[in-house]
């Protein structure tokens, strides 16, 4: 067993076993556990995904919002223990993959459209 195969098990294991569904231009909320002190509460983060990126145990998306007229980006990884859920509140109509542009717009220019189903 080389050293490919074991960090392959490793990767395996931390692997979440059911994956909320979303993509790119989707408005999602992230239920994050966020730990203050000794006590432990979750905090709602919604806004638009900007891009996923990564593979396997390593994947990564970033969503976007906008606070207090601020633009406000985090990055979650997609397998961490620290999103408890992901919640799509509406799916967006995209044709691109990384949706960089939308930060340097503002109002209604930062809008995707909706995609109806």
């Amino acid at each position: 067993m080389n050293a490919a195969d074991i960090i392959k098990g490793i990767e395996q294991e931390q692997l979440k076993e059911k994956v909320d569904e979303f993509h790119v231009g989707d408005t999602v909320k992230v239920y994050g556990k966020i730990k203050e002190g000794n006590r432990e509460r979750i905090q709602v983060f919604e806004g638009i995904v900007l891009k996923r990126q990564g593979g396997s145990n390593r994947e990564t998306f970033t969503v976007r919002k906008f606070s207090n007229g601020v633009g406000v980006e985090k990055t979650w990884p997609l397998h961490s223990p620290n999103v408890e859920k992901i919640e799509v509140v509406r799916r967006g109509k995209v044709r691109r993959a990384k949706l960089n542009y939308l930060r340097d717009r503002v109002g209604k220019r930062a809008k995707v459209k909706e995609l109806v189903r």
